[in-house]
């Protein structure tokens, strides 16, 4: 970063890589996850992704602009703040539920305890994916390809800023598992939260409903 020139524009960066550098002013901030799924790049499995959002203020809300990349087939997600979602440059189309009540196909977080801490969520559903990319899982979600996508325990938001900006403009709810708000979270390295995304402002009730057998 040291050879970026400031001279046009002016701007901090945020990735797990470099830290946090200003180059010029505090924001816009770039958050920069160049390989979200980062194992199945390592291991030969094809899905993972490039994420990258950009906020004009310090929390989750002040996301201004988003973009996902599946580095493998070339898919991109995109989202501007009150502008709309992009799929592939088009407008982002919500599969709709087949259920509007009902919980059936749930992405979950890969890490190994998200398994028993969501297992009434797992009980009450019909299918489980857990697919490990963060950014595409939420992307593929504000689709409607799930009826939910659940970390039960505590994960890192950064990893899923420009996701849900995507998911907020294609019209889906995201909450943690209480049902509180994430907009007013700050958006950086440290901050973790629970969550439960879901295409459509119904299907989190069900969700968080069944969720409630989680122990900690």
């Amino acid at each position: 970063l040291d050879g970026v020139a400031v001279d046009v524009e002016r701007f901090s960066v945020i990735s797990q890589e470099v830290g946090r550098p200003s180059l010029g002013a505090d924001f816009p901030l770039v958050l920069v996850d160049p390989v979200d799924g980062s194992l199945h790049a390592k291991q030969g499995i094809p899905f993972f992704g490039l994420m990258l959002p950009v906020l004009d203020g310090p929390t989750v809300a002040d996301t201004l602009a988003g973009y996902v990349l599946n580095l493998v087939n070339g898919e991109e997600w995109s989202a501007v703040r009150k502008q709309g979602a992009w799929r592939d440059g088009r407008p982002l189309m919500v599969q709709p539920p087949d259920d509007p009540g009902r919980v059936g196909l749930v992405a979950l977080e890969s890490n190994p305890r998200s398994l028993a801490a969501a297992q009434g969520l797992v009980a009450s559903s019909s299918k489980v994916r857990i697919l490990g990319s963060m950014a595409l899982s939420i992307a593929h979600t504000a689709a409607g390809a799930f009826d939910a996508f659940c970390a039960p325990i505590p994960m890192r938001l950064f990893d899923m800023s420009a996701s849900l900006l995507i998911l907020s403009e294609a019209g889906g709810t995201a909450t943690d598992l209480k049902g509180g708000p994430l907009g007013g979270l700050t958006g950086n390295l440290k901050t973790r939260t629970t969550w439960m995304f879901s295409p459509t402002a119904e299907l989190p009730r069900a969700a968080l409903t069944a969720v409630t057998s989680i122990r900690w």
